[in-house]
């Protein structure tokens, strides 16, 4: 696995995203509809609005989706490359941020990593499922 350790930030449970309409919500429609591209870009209006800590973690949104869409177009290694960069800018967050689950979201983005990463070709996972609070 591709994973690198950094030393332990706390992030605060404080950020919520509004996901009930703008940019997140729009996102968040596009993606669990399986477009990824254009999630991508709804969150990356956000991404542009947002500052540090919030922008690490749409960016990582970002990277999500286009791992889903490298997938969708049959680009495993584009998949894991992206899923992989993702899954590190989300290490350091808790378990909820901004809303979202976000430690069952990292459970099953690793659980993609290893189907993808494999020596064999593994079946693959159900998407990464985006679960509110």
């Amino acid at each position: 696995m591709l994973l690198c350790c950094r030393s332990p930030k706390r992030l605060s449970e404080a950020t919520e995203f509004d996901w009930t309409k703008g940019a997140m919500a729009q996102g968040l429609a596009a993606y669990r509809e399986g477009n990824f591209f254009l999630a991508h870009e709804f969150w990356e209006e956000q991404w542009r609005r947002s500052l540090l800590p919030e922008k690490t973690f749409v960016q990582a949104l970002i990277q999500l989706s286009c791992a889903m869409h490298h997938h969708q177009r049959g680009n495993p290694r584009g998949a894991y490359g992206q899923l992989n960069h993702a899954l590190v800018k989300l290490q350091d967050f808790p378990a909820t941020y901004g809303g979202l689950n976000v430690g069952a979201l990292r459970e099953e983005m690793a659980g993609w990593i290893v189907a993808l990463g494999g020596e064999r070709s593994a079946p693959t996972p159900p998407i990464p499922a985006l679960r509110l609070l």
